[in-house]
């Protein structure tokens, strides 16, 4: 059975995953309500686990040092609910050469981008090689779900921002995200 994370833990690593993002970015990430979200992030920010900061036109929400180990913990104590240790650590082994080559592939596409349909076609395998490694994480942690459908319907678009673009749902930052919540879950450092 697919266990289903507590509330307060999404929040905290939606800001995680998402290094600095607006209320409404981090309620999304999880598909959660976003005036409860507000509520969750004032009631963080009052922990001292995240901060609010603005600069130009942004303003959104990052994670303190005490929020990261907080958030650390409470993975740490799911894994060890759940039983899912070796199915992540499992698969962060099996992602370890996959993103070796994303790396290569993105670097070629921002490089080289006469080259787009090789690399859209090359991305399209990494995508099919996705989705065999969410199947048994969504399977264990449903928070894992949704990361081969957000990284194809970026590639769908094949366009340079939905390719490596910061600003989108981007395949790097799809890539990137995925990367992050494995070793976040593992207690990794990179």
């Amino acid at each position: 059975m697919t266990h289903r994370s507590p509330v307060d833990l999404l929040v905290l690593h939606a800001v995680r995953l998402n290094g600095f993002a607006s209320t409404a970015a981090v309620a999304a990430r999880f598909g959660l309500d976003t005036e409860q979200t507000h509520e969750d992030l004032l009631d963080a920010q009052a922990y001292g686990r995240v901060s609010r900061s603005s600069f130009a036109d942004l303003t959104g929400w990052s994670l303190t040092e005490l929020g990261r180990r907080h958030n650390e913990a409470e993975l740490r104590d799911e894994l060890d609910r759940t039983g899912a240790h070796g199915t992540v650590a499992a698969v962060h082994e099996q992602f370890g050469p996959l993103n070796a080559r994303a790396l290569q592939i993105f670097t070629a596409w921002q490089l080289e981008p006469d080259r787009a349909p090789e690399t859209v076609h090359q991305l399209s395998d990494l995508a099919d090689r996705l989705r065999d490694l969410e199947r048994p994480l969504a399977e264990r942690l449903s928070r894992f779900a949704g990361y081969h459908d957000r990284f194809a319907a970026a590639l769908a678009r094949a366009e340079p921002r939905w390719i490596t673009g910061v600003e989108v749902d981007s395949c790097h930052k799809v890539w990137f995200e995925l990367h992050e919540d494995l070793v976040a879950t593992l207690g990794i450092t990179r």
